[in-house]
Formats: structure tokens, C-alpha cells, sequence
């Protein structure tokens, strides 16, 4: 009994001051992920807390469990429109992505630790994969605001692609565990195995996927229809998430990949009791992430890494350089992403909690060189949280990727409505700086389907017949589609102006999005292609970004811009016209040229980059 009751006091005290440290690295931009590793490492054999932990068994099993909530809450807090904004390059790059980053990785681990060709590239295989954890952690702590594709190609590859790494991790231990660590028996019966692991592939992720998304579906139908106290709702998601994943493992289909998309199609539904249910994830989510990082800290012995560090480095290095930014190359050859967006995508390949999982199967399976696996990996997952996750938000304005940020909806209430209805509720606090401040309702001009419900001004309800204008204070109710609550947002919560705001509204004019292009074209004396008579400013803009366009996207007409200064849900409402742009960074000119002048020296013949139009 009293050993239990050290326990949970120790339990309690880690997580407090796990929350307590992660407020205070916040603010001198240490990534969290990192901050919870070193605690635990900290609590550890070598560290303050000098507790021995070696339980790997244990700790895989809470891991699957902690990693298969994280991926679900992913998956519930991703829009569909962001899946479709990005599901062909997030595809490629959590597959073929993947598999070129392993080879790779796997090449410079055999020359860093000279070891044999199996067992460096099952250790190319386990840092392979980005992670889902670090990397929405990573974009949320700086409040990074990157351009919608890119993010939205980060969010959905760092939840993807953990099925394909944890794939190939299995498929390789199970290999070298039959066929011996000097090297695989592959002798004549190499189409048998090619088909057995296609088969095997294919069964992982079909079942992964088919689970996943009627799992979901039929998650979501449940919420709707059964009668339970509201606390229980989303304990209910929880518990059929859990269910869903261990259902799938047991099938042997990817149960990662399962509860990823269940939560997309759980999420992307009209929930009951929707606010209370992704408030109940979100926190649990969070202690998903600090337990998970302790206690893979607590795995570590910091003095058995040393003869580690060196090789370990050059191994995350040559990962971080090398194999990730030919990956990314490599996948995004033939889309619409600009060089600097590349980069950025290249850079931003975080890796966390998941290659250590993944370093702990081979220990588990007793390899003969899982030690040397085990510890490399973690070597390379510090050094990728200090290297990338430091200088994420100072390569995202060196690169011109970020744009600025929305408002955030601090002054405003959500009051959930039953699904089949269709509406929100939605309450704003009037503040200095709101869009409404001092304007009549007919000025506000609400979105389609938007009514407003009340005014509440020093306690009364302000009457309709008696409503001149909005004053500061006032608490004002509507009711609206759920599609609308972003527009809401902009007309009636406080802006802000950053200086990366300022920078995009710096335009000489701004006109409708709906305005002729030929008109402004003859005003200012744009280029006129044949094909853009008739078409719209936003026609325009679509029509050279081949892509949907986001808010700050920018669009070379000649020597001139149009950029993107408001969106209506999905569409532009607003464009503006720049007749003098700034010119590019420099460090993506300087590379241009550079990429350009190896071309030519190596003789690869003409090399055609995009020019950059943001």
C-alpha cells in the first residue's frame, strides 16, 4: 500500500511539473515534446529522480494505447476540406515518402555505425516517419499561421504515415529475426516473399482503412442516437476508438491508420454534444503526450548513449538534410507547391514519440542489435526536437510561408444545437478593434442563413426597433451555419494587425473578388491573356494556382500582385492589387541559382523551376 501511494504521488508530481514546465518553455520557444522527454529522462536512473524503469513490455503496451488516442484526436479536429486540400501529396509522401527516407537514413546509418545492411535499414525504417504529436504541437506552441496546403500537407502526412513506418518496421524485424543479422535468406523463393509482403501490405491497409472510416461513420451515428448523460458521450468516442484500434490490430490490419480515419469521419459529422466531446479530447490527448514522453524518458540510461552520440548525430543529420528533403523532392515533383514551400515541408519533418515506439519492437523481439537501435533513435529524435523544433518559426519567415494569423475566437460562445438541425449558436463580446463596432445591422451584412438573436447591452436586451448600431460591450447572439462561423469571426471579434498583417495589406487597391479582371487589367495596364476575358479576379488567381486559394496567397500578373485578402468559407471576397512587390526572399533566390548552377555544371541538361508568385 505504501509503494502504491509513492506512485501516485510521483505520478501527480511528474505530470504537474510537466504542465508547469511546458508554460515556462513556451516562452523561450523550447519545443514541449522536448521539455517532457528531458524531464523524463530527469526522473530517471541517471537524472534527480533516480528511478530504474526498464519495463519495455509495458511501456509498448501504454504506448500503442497513448499513440492510438493521439492519432483520434488528429483525426477529430481535421476538416474534411483540409483532406481533400492535401490527401495526393500527403499520400505520397507517408508512402513512397517513407520508403525513400528509410533507404536513405539507412544508407548513413551502415557507414556512422558500420553496421550490416538489415539491420541499418531497419534503423532507417524506424525514424522514417514524421510524427503526428510533435508535429501539431510543434505549428500550435509558436502559433505558427503557415499557407493552408502546407499545413494542411503536414497535418495529414504526420497522421499517415505511421501505418506505413510501423509497417515496414515489422515486416523488417520479422526478417531479420528468420533470416539472421548478417543478412537476409532470400535465395530462390524472392517472388514468395514479394507477394507475401504485398500481401500483407495490402491486408494492413485495407483493413486499416475500410475499419477506420465505416468505424467512424458508425461512431458518429451512435453519438446521435443514443440517450446517455452528457458526460458519457465522450467517453463513449473514446472507448469505441479504443475498440476500433485493438479490432483492427487483431485482424492484422493497421490500427493506427484505423483510428486516424475514424476520427476524420467522427469529427467531420454533426456530433451531440460535439463542444464537450472535443474538450474531453483535447485534455486527454494532452496526458496522452506527457505520460507517453516520461515514461519513454524513464526507458533511457543517459550514460549507455554516449558511444552513441556521435554516429547517432550524423545519422539525424544526414536524415535532416539529405533523406527527408529527396523525399519531399522527390514526391512533390509534379504538384503546385512552390521551391520554398518544398522547403519548408522538408524541413518541418519532426520526429517524436513514434520512431522510439518503433525502436522498441526490435528490443522486444531480442535482436542482437536492438540495443544499438533503440539508443541511436533516441539520439536522432533529440537532435531533430533541438535542430528543427528550435527554428521552425524563423525558417517559416525566412522562406515567406507564413501568413498571418486568424482571429482567434476568444470573445466567442459555442452552443451546440442537435445535429440534425444544422445551426450554431454563436456569442460575441463587442471589443475595440471588432469589426462591428459602431455599425447598424444592415452594414454588417451577415452571411446567408445568419439571423441575429439578441443583443444584450448593461443587462437588458437591446429591442430591434431600438438597435441604431453595436457599441463596445455588447454580447451579441446569432444563429448561423456551421460553414459561416468563420466569416462571423472576421466581422465581429477584435483584429489583429501583426507585422506580417501589415506587410499583406500594404496594396495600392483593393476591389470584390467578383470584380471583371479585363476591367482592372485596362485601369492599370495589366497583361491581358485571351483566356482571362470575362473571368473574375478570382477566376484569375484560380486560374494560375490550379489549386484552391487560401488567405495571403499571392499572384504575379506581370510586374504587378493580386493578393488574396479575404475568404468567404472556401472562396476570396476580397482582392488586392500590389502595382510595385516587394521582390522574393533572398534566401529562396539564392538557392534558385544554386539549384540551377549544379544543374548546369553537372550536364543534367535544361532545368525548369517555377517562378515564385508569393
Amino acid at each position: 500500500m505504501s509503494g502504491a501511494d509513492h506512485i501516485i504521488l510521483l505520478s501527480g508530481g511528474l505530470l504537474l511539473v510537466s504542465i508547469l514546465a511546458g508554460l515556462v518553455s513556451s516562452r523561450v520557444g523550447a519545443p514541449l515534446l522536448l521539455v517532457f522527454l528531458g524531464l523524463g529522462m530527469l526522473a530517471g536512473e541517471d537524472g534527480l529522480g533516480g528511478i530504474v524503469f526498464n519495463d519495455f513490455q509495458g511501456t509498448y503496451t501504454l504506448a500503442s494505447i497513448a499513440l492510438a488516442i493521439i492519432l483520434f484526436d488528429g483525426g477529430l479536429r481535421t476538416p474534411l476540406r483540409t483532406v481533400r486540400a492535401a490527401w495526393a501529396p500527403s499520400l505520397a509522401l507517408a508512402t513512397i515518402g517513407v520508403l525513400i527516407t528509410a533507404g536513405l537514413t539507412g544508407l548513413a546509418a551502415r557507414y556512422a555505425f558500420h553496421a550490416d545492411w538489415p539491420t541499418a535499414l531497419l534503423m532507417g525504417t524506424v525514424v522514417a516517419s514524421t510524427d503526428a504529436a510533435a508535429v501539431f504541437l510543434l505549428l500550435h506552441q509558436h502559433s505558427l499561421d503557415i499557407r493552408r496546403r502546407v499545413a494542411a500537407t503536414l497535418e495529414v502526412e504526420s497522421g499517415a504515415n505511421d501505418p506505413m513506418a510501423i509497417f515496414l518496421t515489422l515486416t523488417l524485424v520479422e526478417l531479420i529475426a528468420h533470416g539472421g543479422s548478417k543478412g537476409l535468406n532470400l535465395d530462390a523463393d524472392l517472388s514468395v516473399l514479394v507477394m507475401e509482403l504485398g500481401y500483407r501490405f495490402l491486408l494492413a491497409f485495407g483493413v486499416g482503412a475500410s475499419f477506420g472510416i465505416l468505424g467512424g461513420m458508425l461512431l458518429g451515428r451512435l453519438v446521435n442516437r443514443l440517450e446517455l448523460a452528457p458526460g458519457l458521450y465522450p467517453v463513449f468516442v473514446v472507448a469505441g476508438a479504443l475498440t476500433l484500434f485493438g479490432a483492427t490490430q487483431v485482424l492484422h490490419g493497421s490500427g493506427f491508420l484505423a483510428v486516424y480515419l475514424a476520427g476524420i469521419a467522427a469529427g467531420n459529422q454533426r456530433l451531440r454534444a460535439n463542444t464537450l466531446i472535443r474538450r474531453f479530447h483535447d485534455g486527454i490527448a494532452w496526458i496522452s503526450q506527457i505520460v507517453l514522453l516520461i515514461i519513454l524518458g524513464l526507458l533511457v540510461t543517459p550514460h549507455a548513449l554516449g558511444p552513441y552520440l556521435l554516429p547517432g548525430a550524423a545519422v539525424a543529420i544526414a536524415l535532416v538534410l539529405v533523406a527527408r528533403p529527396a523525399a519531399v523532392f522527390l514526391c512533390l515533383t509534379f504538384t503546385s507547391f512552390r521551391l520554398e514551400e518544398r522547403l519548408f515541408i522538408a524541413f518541418v519533418g519532426l520526429r517524436g514519440a513514434v520512431p522510439i515506439y518503433l525502436a522498441m519492437i526490435p528490443v522486444l523481439e531480442r535482436l542482437e542489435a536492438s540495443q544499438q537501435i533503440f539508443a541511436a533513435t533516441f539520439v536522432v529524435v533529440l537532435v531533430s526536437l533541438i535542430i528543427q523544433g528550435w527554428s521552425v518559426p524563423w525558417v517559416a519567415r525566412w522562406l515567406d510561408v507564413q501568413i498571418p494569423p486568424a482571429p482567434e475566437p476568444t470573445n466567442r460562445l459555442d452552443v451546440n444545437l442537435p445535429s440534425q438541425m444544422d445551426r450554431e449558436v454563436v456569442g460575441y463580446t463587442i471589443k475595440d478593434g471588432s469589426g462591428a463596432l459602431g455599425k447598424t445591422l444592415a452594414e454588417m451584412k451577415l452571411p446567408p442563413g445568419t439571423r441575429l438573436l439578441a443583443v444584450l447591452r448593461e443587462n437588458y436586451v437591446v429591442p430591434d426597433r431600438a438597435l441604431a448600431d453595436f457599441k463596445a460591450d455588447d454580447y451579441v447572439l446569432l444563429i448561423s451555419p456551421p460553414e459561416h462561423t468563420m466569416t462571423l469571426d472576421r466581422k465581429f471579434l477584435p483584429k489583429r494587425r501583426s507585422e506580417r498583417e501589415k506587410e499583406m495589406t500594404m496594396v495600392d487597391f483593393s476591389f470584390p473578388a467578383a470584380a471583371p479582371y479585363a476591367a482592372v487589367a485596362a485601369a492599370y495596364e495589366l497583361p491581358m491573356a485571351p483566356e482571362d476575358q470575362g473571368r473574375s479576379l478570382a477566376d484569375v488567381i484560380l486560374a494560375r494556382l490550379k489549386v484552391a486559394p487560401v488567405r495571403g496567397e499571392r499572384v504575379r500578373i506581370g510586374e504587378a500582385e493580386l493578393v488574396v485578402m479575404e475568404m468567404d468559407g472556401v472562396n476570396p471576397s476580397a482582392i488586392g492589387l500590389r502595382l510595385e512587390p516587394p521582390p522574393p526572399p533572398q534566401a529562396v533566390t539564392r538557392l534558385r541559382s544554386s539549384l540551377l548552377w549544379t544543374h548546369r555544371r553537372l550536364g543534367l541538361g535544361r532545368l525548369r523551376l517555377r517562378r515564385r508568385r508569393a
